[in-house]
């Protein structure tokens, strides 16, 4: 079999799905890799690097996808909702696809894939369970993502992050408050506090409460009881308007103090919670900032625009909605691994096996003999097909 590795055509991708390092891993699979040429060029890895490592370089996007029995992508389907429908008619019946693909936010564009016969797969509906950490993308995007969010912040912000000794006096450290105790919340509680940060943090579960602390971070707590804040594959879930509302009532003391907030919390397919509103941004000092990475479904701060960064009462308010295809190399090295991990699991003695008994693979398998698979993205599917 052949993986084809295509160039990102999403705007501002940067990430390649298949480094060149680990191209020997598929090759023992029993796999053979066709690259198209200048695939991995914004993440500074050249044609050659491919071709010393044994994978050919094919000249055009056309000839990735006429060749290519399976596919591996950083962003396709619904996660490439305008160039990314000027590859279907290059798909072929019977390939398959590895990607995000944004099936619960995009379901109409997961038919798409199953009316062209390609069988795929959404590497983000992998489930959060232990046999599947070294395959999950969504965590390893998320820790680069964390952590470039303070980088970001701190180079807006007007003052130093660490506390400062000097001969012309102290100067004292920069209050953060993470709200998301996730992966991409701990690397940005971890970050920050390597930089000299006071880090403060909240997450609507308390058990994480140790993980928190253990990078840094004094766990701010909330009288609230949120119920059930994860569903069975480990991903956040809707808690209610009257949650959040008593939420941000709680909340707003600890944001008025912070010099700088940044928001993590997303739920998969639907817009994320609103947790600090217009007059909690008013209450912050002049000159805080905040990073809202909940930004591409909405975001989690009433005032965030996607893709903008806007200065409200002297706050600024970022809204990065790819914020890991900004580390191209390292977010590439990490999200080629999983892929590499998935493909073990899925192809045998050089050919692709689907035990859709498996856990990981009856979540992620969306499409599958022209038809959507997945429970979750076919309820969605009938309903916008009803809708309309």
């Amino acid at each position: 079999m052949i993986v084809g590795v295509p160039k990102e055509t999403f705007p501002g991708e940067k990430r390649v799905a298949l480094i060149p390092a680990d191209v020997p891993a598929l090759l023992k699979l029993g796999l053979d890799v066709l690259v198209e040429r200048g695939a991995g060029v914004e993440a500074q890895l050249p044609d050659a690097l491919y071709q010393e490592r044994g994978a050919r370089i094919a000249p055009s996007r056309e000839e990735v996808f006429a060749a290519a029995d399976g596919l591996l992508q950083v962003r396709a389907g619904g996660a490439n909702p305008q160039l990314g429908l000027a590859d279907l008619h290059l798909m072929q019946p019977q390939q398959w696809l590895i990607a995000f693909l944004e099936p619960l936010g995009e379901p109409h564009l997961v038919q798409n894939l199953a009316e062209r016969g390609v069988t795929a797969f959404a590497i983000e509906l992998v489930p959060r369970i232990s046999r599947a950490q070294n395959l999950d993308a969504l965590s390893s995007m998320a820790t680069v993502s964390g952590y470039k969010a303070v980088l970001l912040a701190a180079n807006l912000l007007p003052r130093m992050f660490p506390m400062l000794m000097t001969a012309a006096g102290t100067v004292t450290p920069a209050r953060v408050f993470v709200i998301g105790a996730g992966v991409a919340g701990l690397q940005a509680i971890a970050t920050a506090k390597r930089l000299g940060a006071q880090v403060e943090a909240y997450d609507v579960r308390a058990v994480v409460k140790e993980q928190v602390e253990s990078v840094g971070a004094k766990f701010v707590e909330l009288s609230l009881e949120p119920g059930a804040s994860e569903d069975k594959s480990g991903y956040a879930q809707s808690l209610g308007e009257d949650f959040y509302h008593r939420q941000q009532e709680l909340m707003a003391t600890v944001v008025a103090r912070s010099d700088v907030v940044i928001t993590t919390a997303a739920i998969p397919g639907k817009r994320s919670p609103v947790l600090i509103t217009a007059a909690m941004v008013q209450a912050m000092q002049p000159g805080s900032v905040i990073v809202d990475l909940a930004a591409e479904r909405g975001g989690n701060c009433e005032l965030t625009r996607a893709n903008e960064t806007l200065v409200v009462n002297d706050v600024t308010i970022l809204g990065p909605t790819n914020l890991s295809a900004t580390v191209p190399n390292h977010a590439s090295q990490l999200y080629s691994r999983n892929l590499v991990n998935f493909l073990r699991l899925i192809i045998k003695d050089g050919q692709l096996q689907l035990n859709r008994d498996d856990e990981i693979v009856h979540e992620s398998l969306v499409t599958h003999e022209s038809m959507i698979v997945n429970p979750r993205v076919c309820v969605l599917a009938e309903a916008g097909q009803a809708a309309n």
